[in-house]
């Protein structure tokens, strides 16, 4: 009984302090462990985005170019996402690095679920998401509102370069 008054003072909110709560928690960096994702998850992963302009980006923190890349993206993403550009990041990090990968995502306040690349075939994995890409980091791949690739970046790319094509594809 006594966990139902909690529940019934709690759900008493008046519905402005409801707002508050709700816009704080939004406010706040969402982070979780690194969420293992092979072929299907990331197809999946694509279909369940559908209706948001996604950038996926593959790194590692062995990457340096990675490394210098994720708190740029992270400002685009910012500055974006009231447009419907959302951010999703994939590690290349094998398991024992998962720690430093995570650590890393921390510091730089990545939003949302993060993910690290766990495939039985390396070069399934990688063939999977696009035939042309060869694996190289950093690496990242811009989907539409449909769920379509419509343009990937290999290696260093200037942030005003992502940014323009992410603005065409709105």
């Amino acid at each position: 009984m006594r966990h139902q008054t909690r529940a019934k003072i709690h759900l008493g909110l008046a519905p402005l302090s409801q707002m508050k709560i709700a816009l704080l928690f939004l406010s706040i960096p969402l982070f979780a462990a690194l969420v293992s994702l092979d072929e299907t998850g990331f197809q999946k992963l694509v279909s369940d985005h559908r209706g948001k302009v996604v950038l996926y980006d593959f790194w590692a923190t062995w990457c340096d170019s990675c490394r210098a890349e994720l708190p740029q993206l992270v400002r685009l993403e910012a500055k974006l996402r009231s447009q419907g550009f959302e951010l999703v990041t994939i590690s290349a990090d094998e398991p024992e690095a998962a720690a430093g990968a995570e650590k890393l995502l921390k510091q730089f306040a990545v939003r949302g679920v993060v993910y690290r690349k766990q495939a039985e075939d390396d070069q399934h994995f990688i063939d999977s998401i696009d035939t042309k890409w060869s694996g190289a980091l950093p690496a990242l791949f811009l989907y539409d509102k449909n769920g379509h690739q419509a343009k990937a970046f290999i290696g260093e790319t200037d942030i005003s370069v992502i940014e323009a094509a992410v603005r065409k594809v709105f």
